[in-house]
């Protein structure tokens, strides 16, 4: 099939590639030419494990192509994907919806014969309708359906859950549309994914639902791990204990210092707006987005606590700046909150990431970026643990010890056992874990 994809960032690529892997042919669109140029030269512009081969694969294949031009991309295209962002639109944290509602006027002026417009960025209920006015009012004549196809894709893992997905939502009642998300899909049946017809509002509230679920999940396990540490209880061996509940599942349940990343804080924010629009609260999810982000300030107070008391003059060694391994991504980073509060109470942070420091340094002024992680250690009053990397699971523990100015490690996630840091000298403090740390 011949399948566009309007927006060439994260979901759009990804998806687009994939789709390519499946052996569709694949136009990727956006505006910003020097995106497509470097796409062009293999360059890859985000973080993601097996992406660039991928790319590179498919374009020597012939199967995808970059383009700025986007009657180009949409002309005679059977399916055209609307994979542009949709950021907390500034004052009232509803969906910012310009991006996709330009989408949707350029390609009604594109597009040739009958087409599928498929909504794959994350919308509040109703935007496919208004996708679909727009269209109709632009051209009246033309023969589409529009539909919505959320995507679930986990930033670090994204190739993996785009061909081996949980389910695949598709919001249509168009038996046209439905052939052609079916044609489109048909690789996956192999992997016994399921396909589920929704009607389209039902589809757009589906991503929303799920992402509010998964954010409860994980603000639900941080409150317990603060019970933890006053209790005396150990929250790694309670989220096991719930966990092995069919009913709840061991997935979203690793206390840390909150959530963030592209798409649960502005996916709350944005649920909480509509639901409020239509006079039906979620007080739950209300809760959650305020609890999450005192959380991430929270963990700042956890290190000046380690210290004594006070960072004033003092070296913070941060280990992982990303809002979670195997990305690029600093978009509503806990590490933001964290060096921001650090910084503002007299600390001089020294940072390392093992792909997020380019990144970082957009969002992060003030702040030494080093290479490795024990250059971030090298005479730090404190190491804080902020992201699970890989490479931070069996750092030379000694060496660290020996390089620090104080022997002092915050591990806001869990990845050292608080034993085996106190016979090595540390003063080691970490999530949930209770009398232990102290």
């Amino acid at each position: 099939m011949r399948v566009t994809m309007i927006g060439a960032g994260y979901v759009g690529l990804v998806s687009g590639a994939c789709f390519a892997d499946f052996g569709h042919t694949v136009t990727c669109v956006d505006t910003h030419e020097g995106k497509i140029a470097a796409l062009k030269r293999g360059e890859i512009p985000i973080f993601e494990p097996g992406l660039d081969d991928l790319v590179a694969s498919n374009v020597k294949a012939e199967r995808l192509f970059f383009t700025t031009s986007l009657a180009e991309g949409v002309a005679d295209a059977e399916a055209v994907f609307i994979a542009v962002g949709t950021p907390s639109r500034r004052g009232d944290g509803h969906a910012d919806l310009s991006y996709v509602h330009q989408a949707a006027r350029d390609i009604a002026s594109a597009m040739t014969g009958y087409t599928v417009i498929v909504t794959k960025s994350t919308v509040p209920v109703g935007t496919g309708d208004e996708v679909e006015r727009i269209i109709r009012e632009t051209r009246p004549d033309a023969e589409f359906s529009v539909v919505s196809n959320p995507e679930f894709l986990r930033e670090g893992a994204a190739i993996i859950d785009f061909k081996r997905p949980d389910r695949i939502v598709v919001g249509t009642d168009e038996e046209r549309a439905k052939e052609v998300m079916t044609n489109l899909y048909r690789p996956l049946f192999l992997n016994q994914s399921p396909l589920l017809f929704t009607s389209r509002r039902t589809a757009e509230l589906i991503k929303y639902a799920a992402n509010a679920f998964l954010a409860t999940k994980i603000t639900f396990i941080n409150e317990i791990s603060d019970l933890c540490e006053k209790v005396g209880g150990n929250v790694q061996d309670v989220a096991r204990g719930i966990g092995l509940d069919n009913r709840i599942g061991s997935k979203f349940l690793h206390a840390g210092p909150g959530y963030g990343g592209s798409c649960f804080p502005k996916d709350t924010l944005a649920l909480i707006k509509t639901a409020q629009d239509y006079d039906a609260p979620i007080r739950i999810v209300e809760t959650v987005v305020s609890v999450n982000d005192q959380r991430k300030r929270a963990m700042a107070r956890k290190v000046i606590t380690a210290l004594g008391g006070s960072v004033r003059g003092k070296t913070v060694g941060v280990l992982g700046l990303t809002f979670k391994p195997n990305t690029d991504d600093m978009r509503d980073a806990p590490s933001i909150a964290i060096i921001t509060a650090l910084q503002d109470a007299g600390a001089t942070i020294r940072a390392h990431d093992p792909e997020g420091v380019e990144q970082a340094k957009m969002v992060l002024s003030n702040v030494d970026y080093v290479d490795s992680p024990y250059q971030a250690a090298d005479g730090a009053d404190a190491l804080v643990i902020v992201t699970e990397w890989d490479a931070f699971r069996a750092l030379d523990l000694k060496r660290i010890q020996s390089m620090m100015a104080q022997p002092v490690v915050v591990d806001l996630r869990n990845i050292y056992r608080p034993e085996e840091m106190a016979s090595l000298g540390f003063r080691y403090s970490s999530v949930g874990r209770g009398l232990a740390d102290l």
